[in-house]
């Protein structure tokens, strides 16, 4: 009997078991394994862990920017219904400014210093549409007025070097968003801006966001600024997502001692002297050696709430703890709980 059921509706973007890998002399870099999660569009999902932990790799992969020729990818990565692991160069090009854009982390290595701010906008314009000169540049001031570029008529001509780093991120934006795409990453799009000028990017980010109803996939080591951004967090530590919820489940209910030991690092205002902050002991693994077992194993100051030597020995699968969240952690859900209760506490934070 032929099955006449609607096949079941997909997320704008789905991540289902990504998987890249590196081989070089000196052995098989792990960079991601096996991470999944998916977003709509107008929801935020924020990628975060220490440097190494395959934040970046993701984006480059979910964006067709690792060479398949040095690489191995394996999974899929559903955008709008297609799969972006397979397609040719060209197909790639066709979907990149226009259904998926990027912003860099590092706008001056991004943008070229030989050419004007408007001969970039206007090539990345012209790529996509058959539009006149006129209707290019007229588009390129326009998106530069929205990122809040002062005088756009006039800044148009100027190279990047005569802006701002806080204002060559916004001609990033500005870039990444002149062709209305579905999906935007962004790649730590505060690093090395002082604290004023991340509180103005990310509201930008938003603001854009909403106005063209982008999926956002926001990439960044600091939980502290994925707070009011994010509808969705997922955790990444040793190539692997290790906790999964929405923003609430991993700032008032984690679970993962790894997302705790994040928690404990942010700087907060509540602390009434200049305590020194709580590091996670040891450092990140090696993807070229990641540990059997429990990725985390090494640096848990909880293992031993674990019987015998199963962190060592057994990867922990992605569970369930909740609806919706997921934690990837061999200690009992009472035993996560008590730990998460005890060193929320000593953040002065209460679990939901």
């Amino acid at each position: 009997m032929t099955d006449l059921s609607p096949a079941p509706r997909r997320a704008y973007i789905e991540v289902e078991d990504l998987s890249v890998q590196f081989p070089t002399e000196d052995g098989l870099v792990r960079a991601v394994d096996g991470v999944t999660f998916s977003i709509d569009k107008g929801q935020t999902i924020a990628i975060v862990g220490e440097s190494g932990s395959g934040k970046s790799v993701t984006a480059q992969a979910i964006m067709g920017l690792v060479n398949a020729r040095t690489a191995d990818v394996t999974g899929h990565v559903w955008v709008d219904g297609q799969d972006i692991v397979g397609m040719t160069d060209d197909e790639l090009r066709k979907m990149r400014g226009s259904t998926m854009a990027m912003i860099f982390q590092d706008p001056m290595s991004s943008l070229h210093p030989f050419y004007r701010i408007g001969a970039q906008l206007t090539e990345a314009v012209n790529v996509h549409n058959k539009v006149s000169k006129k209707e290019a540049r007229d588009r390129a001031i326009e998106m530069l007025q929205k990122v809040g570029i002062p005088s756009p008529e006039k800044r148009i001509e100027d190279y990047p070097h005569q802006f701002s780093g806080g204002m060559r991120q916004r001609v990033m934006i500005a870039m990444a968003l002149i062709n209305s795409p579905s999906l935007l990453i962004a790649d730590e799009p505060t690093t090395a801006l002082d604290v004023t000028v991340q509180a103005q990017i990310m509201e930008l980010i938003l603001e854009l966001q909403q106005e063209y109803n982008t999926a956002v996939v926001l990439i960044t080591h600091d939980l502290g600024i994925v707070a009011d951004a994010a509808d969705q967090v997922a955790v990444m530590y040793g190539a692997r997502v290790v906790e999964s919820g929405v923003i609430d489940d991993i700032f008032y209910k984690p679970e993962m001692p790894y997302t705790l030991g994040l928690l404990a690092s942010v700087p907060r205002l509540n602390q009434v002297r200049a305590d020194r902050l709580d590091p996670i002991p040891g450092n990140p693994p090696s993807p070229i050696r990641l540990p059997s077992g429990c990725v985390f194993n090494p640096r848990c100051v909880y293992k031993d709430r674990v019987e015998g030597d199963l962190c060592a020995t057994e990867r922990p699968a992605l569970l369930p703890t909740d609806l919706g969240h997921m934690v990837r952690c061999h200690m009992s859900k009472e035993d996560r709980e008590a730990v998460a209760t005890i060193a929320l506490g000593t953040l002065g934070r209460e679990t939901a």
